[in-house]
């Protein structure tokens, strides 16, 4: 099956169903990272990764990796280091230094370029993408980074510079959200990380009838205002 070309001047994207099976989800190239055409994207069960330097690449794999919040996996350790817990938790007070960490701490290279920053930074500042950082006193040192889609929350990466920092990003997001009404938790692919974390792998087909079902359904109207969650 051959690749499709998207055009700059429209924003459509061919159906998630024509994706190649290998590599897997792979649907079509080109386009670019406007906040229209990634809204549309996500909108539709699609989201951009590529290597620096080559085409945007936009994908949709089957299966997909989702997180139900109230299946997050809380390891016994895990629960022993939260009590004592010498972390605090916020939500959008640092977008920029959330991405940053997320291209940064990655040894073995990253695909949030300048273009991908830039994009991302519009987004939030359109009040669409969300931030959770987590402290070690005035330290940053962990977070993680993605799209909200009314009941849905498109995780695009997280970062760890300290012990459980990330998990702990994640186990508290996790339990607000679905306080507020939060269904589901987009991971994309599945990792070892996420799978440890309580993620589990839906056929695309499932996923796109979450989005079609939950993403039309905001949260309260405050739910994304800056504040401290843990």
């Amino acid at each position: 099956m051959r690749l499709i070309q998207l055009s700059r001047e429209s924003l459509n994207f061919p159906p998630p169903e024509m994706a190649l099976r290998e590599p897997n989800g792979l649907l079509a190239m080109g386009g670019d990272l406007s906040p229209q055409r990634l809204l549309n994207a996500y909108h539709r069960g699609i989201f951009p990764w590529f290597s620096p330097g080559d085409p945007i690449l936009w994908w949709s794999p089957d299966p997909r990796a989702v997180l139900l919040p109230e299946h997050f996996h809380l390891s016994r350790s895990m629960k022993r280091f939260h009590q004592k817990s010498p972390y605090q938790v916020t939500l959008n007070q640092q977008f920029q230094q959330v991405i940053e960490g997320c291209a940064s701490d990655r040894n073995e290279g990253t695909w949030i370029t300048h273009e991908v920053k830039r994009a991302w930074q519009k987004l939030h500042e359109l009040g669409h993408a969300q931030s959770i950082e987590v402290w070690r006193g005035e330290e940053l040192v962990g977070g993680m980074y993605g799209l909200e889609l009314g009941q849905i929350f498109c995780g695009e990466s997280m970062f760890s510079r300290s012990e459980n920092a990330s998990k702990t990003a994640l186990l508290v997001f996790s339990d607000y959200f679905q306080q507020q009404g939060g269904k589901l938790i987009d991971c994309q692919v599945l990792n070892p990380h996420t799978l440890s974390l309580g993620a589990q792998e839906i056929p695309r087909v499932t996923y796109l009838q979450y989005v079609h079902s939950l993403a039309h359904h905001p949260l309260s109207v405050d739910c994304w205002q800056p504040r401290r969650l843990f």
